[in-house]
């Protein structure tokens, strides 16, 4: 009898912690005010501004094209496409602003092939949601580095700059002169 009062008595606890139980850390507590369902906004719900770049990037604008990998993998390299090649033209990227897409256009001018495309490879993983999600964050960064204001610099950092180039070419010059004392004490002197 006593058995089966403890038994009964542990299932009541089990089901009670399982219907009662929150934790401190979870979602309904985090975020009070959100419904917790996960979506996906769209360009217009994003960029309100079109002057800053919201972190959309289009996947029609983009070529992808997949292949198989190198490196480790046995025959999962040989038989799984993996690798990501993504090509994205800069100057036809209508979701870019103007500037941003000049800016794209000089710091990455060595990358970009004749044709004007960019093209990022992944290879990391051996899954290839995992390379194109890899791929995607590669290029959202190049483009979040792109959007951001060069910083202004004050005139303290001028000033500093300045002095430090007068320095250098102070110390540059007296160098040369120096050596160009050693060499001229090498050669023998000259009779009148």
């Amino acid at each position: 009898m006593n058995f089966t009062i403890s038994k009964c008595f542990c299932n009541a606890v089990r089901t009670l912690s399982r219907s009662n139980y929150t934790s401190a850390i979870s979602l309904k507590n985090l975020h009070p005010k959100s419904s917790l369902k996960i979506t996906t906004p769209s360009h217009e719900q994003l960029s309100a501004d079109d002057k800053i770049f919201t972190g959309f990037i289009p996947i029609e604008e983009l070529e992808i094209t997949y292949s198989t990998s190198s490196g480790p993998g046995g025959q999962n390299v040989n038989k799984v496409n993996t690798k990501v090649d993504l090509r994205f033209k800069v100057e036809s990227a209508k979701w870019l602003n103007e500037e941003v897409r000049q800016k794209l256009i000089n710091i990455h001018q060595n990358k970009l092939t004749k044709e004007g495309y960019l093209v990022i490879r992944s290879e990391k993983t051996r899954s290839q949601q995992l390379n194109l999600a890899d791929a995607m964050e590669r290029l959202r960064s190049l483009v979040w580095k792109a959007a951001e204001p060069e910083p202004k610099q004050s005139e303290e950092t001028i000033e500093k700059i300045r002095r430090r180039i007068e320095k250098a070419n102070r110390t540059r010059l007296i160098e040369k002169k120096m050596k160009s004392l050693t060499k001229s004490n090498r050669q023998a002197p000259t009779v009148f």
